[in-house]
């Protein structure tokens, strides 16, 4: 019994043995698959490495899953909301306020909303219209008046009347003149952006022929009486604003009589009517219409000449400007007379750098429209004419102008011209006392002329320039009667306190040449002639002033036997309405 139980002890002991060696080594084997498994997802330990490092409970192997991957972030922070106001009605825009909520600050108000305002009109400058009255007196016999008057609003309407009258009397017999007229400009402006003109005026001159010679010659004071009288019309319109169609257009019409105490008579009537047309910023269409039309009469002349002067031309021209370049190129086709010519008009300006320097070239052609009134007033001692021409000139040339700063400015200009039926001027064969008028067919000149002024505001002003032409090739008469080859003028203005201006002018020029009863060419001496003035407050509507002319009392003569005034002053007083 004893020995049963003892065997029966032994095989199940056996049995159980066998069966836990078995159920470890399934285990082991599940672990390393396991294991395995762990390491291929996750590209890691090989199989000898999780040996080295072991195992652990195999029955229940530690695995960890992701599920994702974790990333950081801040909460959205809360935006600012704008809400618009109620927008207020303005005459001329809508404004719209905002009102803006406090964000974590804790303000005890709300931002006012922002109005904006039409723009007020600049009160810094009120139109007031001035007059004024002015006389003098001075040696020479001299007496001066001159008054001036505007009226209007400034702004629909301003009109100007000017009034003068000058006298004197040298100490040469005969040597006598004087001056007076009246002058009125109007000035219209409409609703629709337009602006009329009209411009009315009158003009006499009363002077005497005293540079004959010899001047042992016995005259009659009435026998060398010249007058002049002018009577004018002018008118105008333009648009200051260009229309829908981008042009432009100012048409003109004018209307002179001229006449002489001889019975010469002359009308002119011009017409002229530019247009603009702008194609954006930079390209610009121009074109002009000019037609100059009059008829002179000198019944004392012999044959009683009448002399038909007209002139007709139209001036088409294209530009391109851009804020560094202009060019502008045109043609001027003409009719002189009924003589047929076209005339160049090409110009071009360049800005260089930044230097505010500008060089300028063109090739340009020009009538100069000589009538027996602009004679006159380039020789007041021309006699009644046999003939009138327009004198027609081409002009080549290069050139620099510019400004260094707010106040200097300057310019340079180097050109050749040629020139067809100049006038120039020639004492006749009697005694001199009368010019007679000869027009060169054909003449050419080298110029020179430069200009510089310096301004600062109203309270100092000056400005010089200065010409010198050297005429030459000429096919007719030996020399350039009476044109000045060098000729240099200035002007100053000096605001030396606030109740006290001074001024100041200075002409310069070489001598013409003259042609002397013998027909011999002469040249007149170079002429230097210095003016200063001043004006200062005496009380608040009472000005004096103060004026010599000729201080170096140089008795010149610009045009050969007539010899100027010497030292010269005048002195009176201004009163001022306003």
């Amino acid at each position: 019994m004893n020995y049963l139980h003892k065997t029966v002890l032994i095989i199940l002991m056996a049995f159980f043995a066998t069966a836990a060696v078995h159920a470890q080594k399934k285990g082991k084997k599940k672990a390393v698959a396991a294991t395995k498994k762990s390491t291929a997802n996750r590209g890691g330990d090989t199989i000898s490495e999780i040996s080295k490092k072991g195992i652990g409970d195999t029955s229940s192997p530690k695995v960890v899953t992701i599920t994702s991957a974790f990333k950081p972030f801040l909460k959205n922070a809360a935006k600012v909301n704008f809400t618009a106001a109620t927008p207020v009605i303005d005459s001329s825009k809508i404004p719209v306020g905002y009102t803006i909520p406090s964000q974590n600050l804790f303000f005890s108000y709300q931002p006012a909303a922002l109005k904006p305002l039409a723009l007020a009109v600049d009160s810094g400058y009120t139109w007031e219209n001035d007059q004024y009255i002015k006389f003098g007196a001075g040696n020479f016999s001299s007496y001066l008046a001159e008054a001036a008057f505007s009226f209007g609003d400034g702004k629909t309407s301003v009109t100007n009347v000017r009034g003068n009258f000058l006298t004197s009397t040298g100490h040469l017999f005969a040597q006598q003149a004087s001056k007076w007229g009246i002058d009125v400009l109007s000035v219209f402006n409409t609703a629709n952006n337009h602006e009329w003109t009209a411009h009315p005026f009158y003009q006499t001159s009363t002077q005497y022929q005293y540079g004959y010679q010899p001047s042992t010659l016995a005259y009659q004071k009435d026998q060398l009486l010249q007058q002049f009288n002018t009577v004018g019309l002018e008118a105008g319109l333009q648009n200051k604003v260009a229309n829908s169609f981008g042009i432009t257009y100012h048409p003109q019409v004018s209307f002179i009589r001229f006449s002489d105490n001889h019975e010469a008579q002359e009308n002119n009537f011009v017409i002229k009517a530019p247009i603009s047309k702008a194609f954006g910023k930079i390209y610009s269409f121009n074109v002009g219409m000019t037609a100059d039309i009059s008829t002179a009469t000198f019944p004392l002349v012999p044959a009683s000449a009448k002399l038909v002067n007209n002139l007709y031309y139209i001036n088409p021209s294209i530009q391109f400007m851009t804020p560094n370049f202009r060019i502008k190129a045109g043609i001027q086709p003409s009719w002189d007379n009924q003589n047929f010519s076209t005339l160049p008009d090409i110009t071009a300006e360049a800005k260089l750098s930044d230097a505010n320097l500008v060089a300028e070239a063109g090739w340009v052609g020009y009538f100069q429209k000589n009538t027996y009134r602009s004679i006159i007033g380039f020789n007041p001692w021309v006699g009644s004419l046999t003939s009138l021409l327009n004198t027609r000139t081409r002009e080549q040339y290069v050139g620099l102008k510019g400004a260094k700063g707010d106040h200097f400015t300057y310019q340079a200009r180097f050109s050749l011209l040629h020139f067809n039926n100049q006038p120039l001027f020639v004492n006749n064969s009697a005694d001199g006392k009368i010019f007679s008028v000869l027009f060169e067919p054909e003449m050419q000149a080298v110029r020179l002329h430069g200009e510089v002024g310096y301004t600062v505001q109203e309270k100092f002003s000056f400005i010089a320039a200065a010409t010198y032409s050297q005429y030459n090739s000429l096919a007719v008469n030996a020399k350039p009667w009476g044109l000045l080859p060098l000729e240099v003028t200035g002007s100053l203005k000096w605001k030396l306190l606030k109740d006290i201006q001074l001024k100041a002018d200075v002409f310069v020029w070489d001598g013409s040449a003259y042609r002397d009863s013998s027909f011999q060419s002469r040249k007149l001496k170079p002429v230097a002639d210095l003016n200063v003035g001043a004006e200062f407050t005496v009380m608040p509507r009472v000005n004096l002033w103060l004026q010599m002319n000729n201080l170096l009392n140089n008795a010149y003569q610009r045009w050969n036997q007539y010899q100027v005034l010497g030292f010269n002053v005048l002195g009176g007083v201004v009163y001022s309405f306003r």
